[in-house]
């Protein structure tokens, strides 16, 4: 693999993405202390504990969020941006843009990898119900018939609406055909992923993909597992380094537009189409970007182990 690309062990720990990581699992350290209170009074006061001090930074944020689109309304933009800023605006239903515009933009994001798979997903709707709203999807293409990597798959895509539509409760997938429409609760999404107990999907950020230039290809070891990635035009495309043809290593492969040949058996596989060859097919790793850095997921065993 190209020599120019740092492996990830070697690379310092990036402050920015330090931070990032830090806020992102801001809510899970306040549920932590949350359920850290003895008993239901003192829960339930640490709860309304909570709440009076979002309240309070909900209302000061929303006068300056008003001063300032009044002043620039380009800031609005430059908010929605900001994954941290837009997590707190939809905490308090501030973010500038509507649910339809949010799901839609966040399907944008993991376009790329739905489109390795040779697939594609469109928002048809957004229903409001009584418990939450339902996000009403139509897929396309092959990208609901890969098994190696069903779970993956739902997993990006849940994780993108739900980031960026909380309100969504469940997302209801309607079929190309005239068949009845399978309704998936948001949560259960990941129930394959989580029903084996020796197994979980964690999301790994990889700024050293940023690296990679058009046609190049690069080997990552990530939570103990071994990633080839490589870039085709501004896309990135990530498998387990692992030929699915002869099992050995990617090391020394090279892009051929958009074929990666392995150096030991010469088979080609197609990365921009789920890595199928005529007789194989590598198993892909999810690549989205999340708060700007390309971001990889891989089931893992609970020491952490890759797959």
């Amino acid at each position: 693999m190209a020599p120019a690309v740092t492996p990830l062990a070697d690379v310092p720990v990036d402050t920015q993405s330090d931070d990032e990581a830090r806020w992102r699992t801001a809510g899970e350290r306040i549920e932590s202390l949350l359920d850290a209170a003895a008993g239901p009074t003192a829960r339930a006061r640490a709860e309304q504990l909570v709440r009076e001090v979002t309240d309070l930074y909900g209302a000061a944020l929303e006068r300056m969020l008003r001063a300032a689109v009044t002043a620039a309304p380009e800031l609005a933009e430059t908010f929605a941006a900001d994954d941290l800023v837009a997590s707190l605006l939809l905490v308090h239903g501030l973010h500038p843009h509507p649910v339809h515009r949010r799901i839609a933009d966040a399907l944008d994001r993991v376009r790329p990898y739905l489109g390795s798979h040779g697939g594609d997903v469109r928002l048809l709707d957004v229903v409001p119900e009584a418990d939450g709203a339902v996000a009403r999807l139509r897929f396309s293409g092959s990208c609901k018939s890969c098994p190696s990597s069903a779970a993956t798959l739902e997993l990006a895509i849940s994780d993108a609406v739900l980031a960026a539509a909380p309100e969504v409760s469940s997302i209801e997938v309607v079929n190309a055909e005239p068949e009845p429409a399978a309704v998936i609760p948001a949560q259960s999404l990941l129930a394959r992923v989580h029903s084996d107990g020796r197994r979980h999907v964690e999301w790994h950020a990889v700024p050293e993909l940023d690296g990679l230039s058009p046609g190049q290809v690069g080997g990552f070891r990530v939570d103990g597992a071994t990633v080839m990635a490589c870039r085709v035009g501004d896309d990135y495309f990530a498998y387990h380094d692992r030929c699915a043809w002869c099992g050995s290593t990617f090391a020394g492969a090279v892009l051929t537009g958009q074929v990666l040949r392995c150096p030991h058996c010469a088979t080609g596989f197609d990365v921009v189409h789920a890595g199928l060859s005529d007789s194989a097919q590598l198993e892909p790793v999810p690549v989205l970007m999340r708060d700007g850095v390309p971001t990889l997921a891989l089931r893992s065993t609970s020491g952490g182990a890759g797959p």
